[in-house]
């Protein structure tokens, strides 16, 4: 067995899937959340059994700790699965990493260092890196990093018009993020339509909670929505994506104070700032029934994502596929409908039938007529990070 821990820690949790490469079977997966609160939650599956608890988990050393007990009370110890590899997803990676990275003691720095960047995931993907290389110091450890996919965007794509020194001086440049979903998303999406990745004009719709667009030429990114950070872009859960750099500066000249600002970007924006709700099965029901505030914050999200959409065309010259993934993209239909109504003169047209019907894995959306596919395509990061992470320490 080739097996691979993957290891997908965020700011306040740890998603995990043990996976045998070769087969594609998932040994088991699971999630520990609410981190760092006074009560945390392990959920935990494997061979059609559920371990479920509450305990405390102050910390992310905590998390990996309360996954290895839960291993073991479902009788799997993992020092007796026969782990190859631990792979790491980690969201920043700065424009040094543009591979599958072997951890080493100085890249586990760099990560923590690069944290500036990403401040509220580096510090968590160092956690997990820490306990997790103690835990398993005889296996090799990969980072997988969300940038590296965008690393073949041009210069002009990747550049803020600020001065120039102080950019270099500061790292200030676009990164992007969600690019292991975008690799395998796009990679399945050419699957689905049966023609080379390589020959197709994608542009992916990256809908959860974080979201973000990307627009894919020939399997390369060549822009994307999310910049320095994961905050500019689209209208997110809690997260107001594309904001006037003044409207910030005012807020601050007002007496707010910078981490007042930081919880107001990161935690109190987006469709939970709008409409009071960060999921979207809430948010549309309120609306329906008649919600103002509901129902703007739905107008401003797929109005956001209508306007990446456009741009993207013209960018790309068209488009082979609009391809939605994860969780709103692959479950909520009414979102859907709505950023691809009145599209028709640019040859994208849904099939309403299609677009409702329950379904879980890749499927095609759009009607016959249409001159462009649209898909939903499940998107699995954990999956890909299981086979970059292999392909890597195999070669």
């Amino acid at each position: 067995m080739s097996a691979v821990l993957v290891i997908n820690a965020g700011s306040s949790s740890i998603k995990y899937q043990l996976i045998d490469t070769l087969s594609g079977e998932r040994l088991a997966h699971g999630l520990i959340e609410r981190i760092g609160e006074p009560m945390g939650r392990v959920s935990h599956r494997a061979g059609g059994a559920r371990h479920d608890r509450d305990a405390p988990i102050p910390d992310h050393s905590a998390g990996f700790a309360a996954m290895a007990e839960t291993f073991a009370a479902a009788g799997m110890p993992l020092d007796r699965l026969g782990i190859r590899a631990v792979g790491h997803r980690v969201v920043q990676g700065g424009s040094e990493f543009t591979a599958p990275t072997l951890i080493d003691d100085a890249v586990e720095r760099r990560i923590l260092e690069l944290a500036d960047l990403a401040p509220l995931h580096n510090p968590g993907h160092h956690q997990a890196i820490l306990a997790a290389r103690a835990a398993f110091p005889d296996v090799p450890h990969v980072a997988v990093f969300d940038t590296t996919f965008h690393q073949t965007m041009p210069e002009k794509a990747y550049t803020y018009a600020i001065d120039r020194e102080v950019a270099a001086a500061h790292g200030v440049r676009r990164y992007g993020f969600h690019g292991i979903s975008y690799q395998v998303v796009s990679r399945r999406a050419a699957e689905l339509l049966g023609r080379p990745v390589a020959e197709l004009r994608q542009i992916v719709l990256h809908l959860g909670n974080g979201a973000s667009a990307c627009a894919i030429d020939g399997g390369r990114s060549v822009d994307t929505s999310m910049g320095l950070t994961p905050l500019e872009g689209l209208v997110m859960g809690s997260r107001g994506g594309d904001i006037d750099p003044g409207a910030l500066l005012h807020l601050l000249r007002a007496g707010m104070t910078v981490d007042e600002l930081d919880r107001l970007l990161n935690r109190g924006s987006g469709l939970v700032g709008l409409g009071g709700s960060l999921d979207m099965r809430d948010l549309t029901a309120a609306a329906t029934a008649g919600d103002a505030g509901a129902r703007l914050a739905f107008e401003v999200y797929v109005h956001r994502i209508r306007r990446y959409l456009g741009a993207y065309l013209l960018e790309l010259g068209g488009a082979d596929a609009i391809v939605f993934t994860a969780g709103v993209g692959e479950n909520h239909a009414p979102t859907r409908w709505a950023v691809c109504a009145g599209l028709e003169g640019f040859g994208i047209e849904l099939d309403p039938a299609a677009n409702e019907a329950p379904a879980g894995g890749p499927r095609r959306i759009s009607a016959p007529s249409s001159r462009v596919a649209v898909l939903v395509v499940p998107t699995d990061e954990e999956a890909e990070i299981a086979r970059q992470t292999w392909e890597l320490v195999a070669s």
